[in-house]
This record gives C-alpha cells, sequence and structure tokens, in this order.
C-alpha cells in the first residue's frame, strides 16, 4: 500500500527548472535510496514533500491524504493549513548538518516537539526520549549539549528526535555527508536497524554500497530527472542506461570494496 504518491512534480529556481516531471511511490516498510550526482534535485524533491519549499506543479499525497493536487482548471494547489500541518506531523526528516538547538541539551532537543507540538505529557516524552536514546546508543549523553558531542553522535540525536514524533514516513537528506568516514559507520547501522524493522524511510546518499545493501528500491535522478528506479540488482548490477552505468562507474570500487 502506497503511503506516500507523487505525481509528475516540478520546481523552478528562477529560470532554472530543478524537477521535471518527478513521479514515483513508496510503499508502507519500504527504504527508498535517492542517488545521483549533486545539484540533480534530490535534496529540494526532499524539501518540497516535506513543505520546506513550494512545488509549482504536480500532486503530492501522503497518508491518503491530498498535499498537492490539481484543481479543476489544472491549476496546482496545496491543501488547507490543517491539512498540511496533519501531514507534517507524519513525515520527518533529518537533515545533514543536524539542526540541532544548540541551547538545549540531547534530552531537550528529543522532548521538545513532543511536549509543545504533541502536547505529550513531560514525563511520557522523557520516558520516549530514553529509549530513544538507549536505541541510538547514546543513554549516557541524555544531559550533554550538542557542542560536546561528536557528529555521529550529533547525527543520532536527530534521528531520535525525528522518530520522537512517531512518523510514518522518515526522510534523510545525506546524513553522512558531514562526517568523517568513522563516524559514517555509527550513524549507517542505526538506519540499518531502522529498515530491519520495516520503517519506512526515504534517504538521499551518495553511499552507494550502503543504497544497495540496505533499499528497496533505488531511485538515481540527474538533471532534474528521475532517469532509472529498480531494485538494486537492477540499477547497480544490470542497468542498460548509459548515465546510470556512467555515474556509478565513479563508486564501482567502494561497492566491491564492501562485497568483500
Amino acid at each position: 500500500m502506497a503511503i506516500l504518491e507523487v505525481r509528475n512534480l516540478s520546481k523552478k529556481f528562477d529560470d532554472v527548472q530543478v524537477l521535471k516531471d518527478i513521479s514515483f511511490d513508496v510503499n508502507k516498510g519500504q527504504v527508498i535510496a535517492i542517488i545521483g550526482p549533486s545539484g540533480s534535485g534530490k535534496s529540494t524533491l526532499l524539501r518540497c514533500i516535506n513543505q520546506f519549499e513550494k512545488a509549482d506543479g504536480g500532486e503530492i499525497r501522503v497518508c491518503d491524504a491530498d498535499m498537492l493536487v490539481k484543481d479543476s482548471k489544472g491549476r496546482t494547489v496545496y491543501a488547507d493549513a490543517k491539512t498540511l500541518r496533519d501531514i507534517r506531523l507524519k513525515i520527518g526528516l533529518v537533515f545533514q548538518n543536524f539542526n540541532l538547538f544548540p541551547h538545549m541539551t540531547v534530552l531537550g532537543n528529543i522532548i521538545e516537539a513532543p511536549v509543545k507540538v504533541l502536547k505529550m505529557p513531560k514525563a511520557e516524552a522523557v520516558e520516549k526520549a530514553k529509549e530513544l536514546l538507549e536505541k541510538m546508543g547514546l543513554s549516557e549523553k541524555a544531559n550533554a549539549y550538542p557542542y560536546e558531542l561528536s557528529g555521529g553522535q550529533q547525527q543520532r540525536v536527530s534521528i531520535a528526535r525525528a522518530l520522537a514524533l512517531n512518523p510514518e514516513i522518515l526522510f534523510f537528506d545525506e546524513p553522512t555527508s558531514a562526517l568523517d568516514p568513522e563516524l559514517t559507520g555509527q550513524v549507517l547501522k542505526v538506519i540499518k536497524e531502522l529498515a530491519e524493522e520495516k520503517m519506512t524511510m526515504v534517504i538521499v546518499t551518495h553511499e552507494m554500497a550502503f543504497a544497495r545493501d540496505v533499499a528497496d528500491v533505488v531511485v538515481f535522478m540527474d538533471g532534474g530527472y528521475i532517469v532509472e528506479m529498480g531494485t538494486p540488482e537492477e540499477v547497480f548490477a544490470n542497468t542498460e542506461n548509459e548515465r546510470t552505468k556512467q555515474f556509478l562507474s565513479r563508486y564501482n570500487n567502494d561497492i566491491v570494496s564492501a562485497n568483500e
């Protein structure tokens, strides 16, 4: 069952068309990896779905609720404010640069939205936050501040903060791009564990071996288009698309090394 449906999505910044006729579905429990060169529109796609950018055209449906539709005159219109807010609560986005509140402790960062947005009792929010920190391997960091954490630890706190709202879909925008290789492994391990638990995820990533091993579907974007979409086997091992082959040739050594 599709819990995210994107149809013919388009987005332009000034005269530059960054998304061109993007269509795909995400089913419950699926992991979708979006790969492609810088500037291909991957992050913009996530930002449009998460309402950080306004799309110019197309349709988006999240958990059976229409976020973006075409009206009777063919114009693209957004849902009313309440529907958009309800949809926003069903999806979570983990940024590449953590975006933690520097003046709050780790625990404070995680409980802020459940208490303020979901009106969850503070004691309940704290209990859930502690469970999430244990899951992230960060139980001892509850009272630390972001500046006291490594990049990998901050990113894991960001994941815990997103999970605290019980999202139906979790989006990751290059979650390891700001990390060195050693810390990257810590974050990828957490995401793999979420995949094993059948958390629905859409992950923009430059980690090709990770995308191949974790994703159910791989989407290759270039120039604002979806060039190819298929299983990891179809995209990484059996693609017949020349642009996909050209892009992946830069990563072949990494993928082979991950197999050894």
